[in-house]
C-alpha cells in the first residue's frame, strides 16, 4: 500500500492566536517527528500543508505576517507542499491529483487541530476514496468553551470526541507505535 503522511498546519501562526497553549505540546512533537522518522524509513511521502489565508490581514496565517512556515522541530524536507484556505486540505489545492499521481491510495493525519482542519481533511479524504489512517496523538488541539452554555471542554475530551465520529466510519484510529518497526 502506497502511503503518504500529512502534516496538517503545524506551523507558528499557531504561536499568535489567543488559544495557543503548550500544555500537550512536547508529547505531540515527539509523536510527530516518530511518525515522519518512520514514514521516510519506510519510504512513504510526507507532506506539509499550511494553512494561508490572504484576506485576512492581521492574521497570523497571512503569509505577510511572515509565520505561514513549519515549526522548528519540523527538522526535515518534505516531499510536496500544499497551501490551503479552508478547513480541509483537499479544495482548491491540487492535494488529491497530486496523491492520484504519485499512486497513493492511503493518507495518515496529523497536525494542528485536531477537531478542526485534521477531522475536516479525514472526512474528505474518505468521501474522495482513500484509505485513511487518523493518528490522534500526532494532533493537538486546545482546550474550548462553548457559546453561549459556557461548558468547557479539555483538549483531551475533543479528540475523544473527534475519534467517537471518526473511527470505523472515516478513518482508522491509529497510535504513533503503530508505524514503528
Amino acid at each position: 500500500m502506497n502511503k503518504a503522511l500529512l502534516v496538517i498546519d503545524t506551523q507558528d501562526s499557531f504561536y499568535h492566536t489567543p488559544y495557543w497553549s503548550e500544555r500537550d505540546l512536547a508529547d505531540f512533537q515527539h509523536n510527530l517527528t516518530q511518525l515522519i522518522a518512520a514514514f521516510r524509513c519506510n519510504q512513504h511521502k510526507v507532506v506539509k500543508i499550511l494553512h494561508s489565508r490572504d484576506d485576512m490581514p492581521d492574521s497570523p496565517f497571512n503569509p505577510a505576517s511572515g509565520l505561514v512556515q513549519p515549526m522548528a522541530f519540523l527538522d526535515t524536507s518534505f516531499d510536496k507542499t500544499f497551501y490551503k484556505s479552508v478547513h480541509n486540505a483537499f479544495t482548491d489545492t491540487g492535494l488529491a491529483m497530486w496523491l492520484k499521481r504519485n499512486n497513493i491510495d492511503c493518507v495518515t493525519i496529523t497536525g494542528i487541530r485536531t477537531e478542526q482542519c485534521c477531522e475536516t481533511t479525514t472526512r474528505v479524504a474518505s468521501d474522495l476514496g482513500f484509505q485513511v489512517e487518523f493518528v490522534t496523538d500526532a494532533t493537538l488541539t486546545f482546550d474550548m468553551q462553548h457559546q453561549p452554555s459556557g461548558q468547557r471542554f479539555s483538549a483531551d475530551e475533543i479528540k475523544v470526541r473527534t475519534e467517537l465520529v471518526l473511527a470505523e466510519r472515516f478513518a482508522t484510529i491509529c497510535k504513533p507505535q503503530d508505524f514503528v518497526a
